[in-house]
């Protein structure tokens, strides 16, 4: 613990990092993987906006993308990150390229519970002259919310996981931190303080994330 103790402001300072990186990947994957899965949803066949065309390229890309690993990924998605970001490292290029990883991730997740809203649900809405754009947003979302909390709770574990693993190329936050002065400088004390934030870290956004899908299905 002594070896700890000197380092406590940059064990603060690289939770506010996490945060950050982590926060605004969430956002503006979130956004990105709540558009590409209603994409699915909503043109596969029978669906509100059916469009062979468009889901059959839209589900390729998905299946493209989503299962490449996350350390590769970030290799490969560098000179992306380069060109919009203007650098292939540091925060500003992990948060474009978790980003990007989460908008193909969450689609999934998006599509999935979409598909548990009841057909007659959305026939009852239509038959009573409702648009397509007015049913999305005020009956497949508020109904597939719940679903929808607990599955954007856990994209949020897994880029906590995916953020640390970024520490390997200059993301900062806490695997950098567990990187930096734990794993390099022969400091276990340091590494398991790292791994104890990240798991209460963990358990508190999960049980946060709980509370409000509970909240949502009892409406």
């Amino acid at each position: 613990m002594d070896d700890l103790i000197p380092l406590t402001p940059q064990l603060w300072a690289a939770v506010a990092e996490t945060l950050y990186i982590v926060g605004l990947s969430l956002l503006f994957g979130g956004l990105g993987g709540l558009l590409i899965g209603l994409a699915l949803y909503t043109t596969r066949k029978g669906a509100l906006l059916a469009n062979r065309a468009v889901f059959g390229t839209v589900n390729v890309l998905v299946n493209i993308f989503r299962p490449i690993p996350f350390i590769i990924f970030l290799a490969a998605a560098q000179p992306l990150a380069r060109s919009v970001t203007g650098s292939g490292i540091g925060n500003n290029a992990i948060i474009f390229t978790l980003s990007l990883a989460a908008a193909f991730g969450i689609s999934r997740i998006v599509e999935q519970n979409l598909l548990t809203v009841q057909p007659g649900v959305i026939e009852a809405a239509r038959s009573v002259g409702a648009g397509r754009r007015r049913i999305i947003a005020t009956i497949l979302i508020p109904e597939a919310l719940g679903p929808l909390i607990l599955g954007y709770t856990y994209i949020f574990v897994a880029l906590v996981d995916m953020s640390a693993v970024a520490g390997y190329v200059g993301g900062g936050g806490l695997g950098n931190f567990a990187i930096q002065y734990g794993y390099r400088q022969f400091n276990p004390v340091v590494t398991w303080a790292a791994v104890a934030v990240i798991i209460v870290l963990v358990q508190l956004v999960q049980f946060l994330g709980n509370q409000a899908a509970r909240k949502a299905l009892r409406r």
